[in-house]
């Protein structure tokens, strides 16, 4: 999906086509780039790259990139402005590029890896209430702003959310402070709202009210149980893939796992720095986001408990109700990676001190950290290679059979769990359009609320249930007279079988639906239904 995502923008780039529709999937509706995550921040600067050595070069690229990206600018803004240790700063961007839960969303959401632009924008927020060029710091701001919204919305919102928390119980503890900073502050975030509004407002506008938008996606609780803080990710040194899996939704949204001996870190670090205003501002937001994750009630080790959390209120606003609140864990990941470093700093400072202990304090801190660290560093990624596609895709044969508007049909048609045909089509160089696939997209066009996959047609709900059961059902004139609609509405000049499970039941079961011989062509069973969609 997203080497698709990234084919189709710069494919739109190219052509000088709008990037934030595409209807070579999901014809004749088409897909609404913007209402999915199509990265626009990374695939429209990346279209040459694209263009030159293909999407799976620019997929690494944006993984590689979000995440060391993400360890580098923590790093930066670690060692410039909150410690003077290179190591502290080090240790806290590393933690913050590598942490369990970047690693679980790199198996497949270059979106929830690429954090970079978070420090310098929680960085210009803080320049501003400090007085620092409100002006300067607020053009700045703005246009940080409107990029991240083109790199991702959910990220932003969940470090704008831990960020609020942050600044809250910040003033809550210097209120005398709250004077001085709303001037500067009222002018740079006024300045940065107006820049990032004039740069995303269409976009924005094209997302929740253009075509095949919607306006929220039901996920339902998905909130993290207690016991995922203190387990190991699937993909860490310690991770053991069936103890994760028994608290997280899927591989991909292991969004907490932070270990035991790190919670316990944790908690002996806000004991330690609880004086300094800072930090202790930074702990209780880190405990809040973790709790912002368990969702509506706690739950402890899957007994559902009575106690409520703050998602109870917030699950139904705009917004809040398309976040999945167990990814609010990930908020805490950056505030972990800042109490570390002001904690290494701080040891570092003491063992610096002629006053100072006698013992190597540095190398005894440095080991403990290791020693706390280690078990979630990560693995190495899962990599598999793909089926090969075949011929009648890569060799151009296809363009035997389908004409300047027409569409091909796989069979089964593609869908979230069906996805290969995106990547056929990408091999094929874009050449052709295809109905369904795998997307976000409304429910129908009175009902906006969020899906994933198209609104299916009696016929490829079919071939869907033929392709689970892998047994040919009775076919009668009933399904024929639907399957010809089905086609014309798709606008269909082809259909293709590639070889996979129950090839044969597919197969019996095309043929009987329309009456037109198949052909073996190019490794793929095909039937050229052009004269039933004139």
């Amino acid at each position: 999906m997203w080497e698709w995502f990234f084919a189709v923008t710069a494919d739109n780039v190219l052509h000088l086509r709008n990037p934030l529709i595409s209807d070579f999937q999901n014809y004749p509706l088409g897909v609404n780039m913007m209402s999915n995550t199509a990265m626009l921040g990374l695939s429209i600067p990346l279209t040459p790259v694209t263009l030159t050595f293909g999407p799976t070069v620019t997929w690494a690229i944006a993984l590689t990139g979000g995440i060391a990206g993400t360890a580098a600018a923590w790093y930066y803004v670690l060692s410039r402005h909150l410690v003077r240790s290179r190591v502290a700063a080090a240790i806290g961007g590393a933690f913050c590029g590598f942490a369990p839960s970047i690693i679980s969303h790199a198996n497949a959401h270059p979106n929830f890896v690429a954090w970079f632009l978070m420090p310098f924008i929680a960085l210009k927020v803080i320049r501003l209430s400090q007085g620092v060029r409100p002006v300067r710091n607020g053009v700045f701001l703005g246009l940080m702003l409107a990029y991240q919204i083109f790199l991702g919305e959910e990220p932003l919102f969940i470090g704008a959310l831990t960020f609020i928390v942050f600044g809250l119980v910040y003033v809550l503890a210097r209120p005398r402070e709250v004077p001085s900073m709303l001037r500067p502050l009222g002018i740079g975030v006024g300045i940065a709202a107006l820049i990032s509004l004039a740069l995303v407002a269409f976009p924005l506008w094209w997302q929740f009210f253009g075509p095949q938008s919607y306006q929220t996606i039901e996920h339902g609780p998905v909130g993290n149980d207690t016991a995922a803080f203190t387990r190991f990710a699937t993909q860490s040194i310690a991770g053991d893939a069936k103890a994760a899996a028994d608290v997280s939704m899927n591989r991909t949204e292991e969004n907490a796992f932070f270990g035991w001996p790190l919670i316990v870190l944790m908690v002996v670090v806000t004991i330690w720095l609880w004086r300094d205003i800072v930090a202790r501002a930074m702990a209780i937001a880190m405990f809040a986001m973790a709790w912002f994750s368990t969702g509506q009630y706690l739950i402890v080790a899957h007994d559902k408990t009575d106690i409520p959390g703050p998602w109870l209120w917030l699950h139904e606003l705009p917004l809040f109700d398309s976040v999945l609140e167990s990814r609010y864990a990930m908020g805490s990941v950056f505030l972990i990676g800042a109490l570390l470093a002001l904690a290494t700093d701080r040891v570092f400072t003491a063992a610096a001190s002629p006053d100072g202990p006698q013992l190597p304090v540095r190398l005894m801190w440095v080991g403990a950290v290791v020693a706390v660290l280690l078990p979630i560093a990560p693995t190495q990624l899962v990599v598999k290679d793909r089926p090969r596609t075949p011929m009648f895709f890569t060799d151009g044969t296809w363009r035997q059979y389908v004409g300047v508007n027409g569409t091909l049909v796989t069979v089964p048609l593609p869908s979230g769990s069906n996805s290969e045909p995106l990547h056929w089509q990408i091999d094929a160089d874009l050449g052709f359009k295809m109905p369904e696939g795998y997307f976000i997209g409304p429910n129908s066009e009175t009902d906006r609320r969020g899906r994933y996959g198209a609104i299916q047609r009696p016929t490829s709900i079919l071939l869907d249930n033929v392709k689970e059961s892998g047994i040919t059902p009775e076919i009668t004139d009933v399904e024929r007279a639907q399957a010809v609609e089905d086609l014309r509405y798709w606008n269909a000049d082809v259909v293709v079988l590639p070889p996979r499970t129950n090839e044969a039941a597919l197969r019996s079961t095309v043929d009987l639906l329309l009456n037109v011989p198949s052909e073996l062509v190019g490794g793929v069973w095909v039937w050229d239904v052009q004269p039933l969609t004139p």
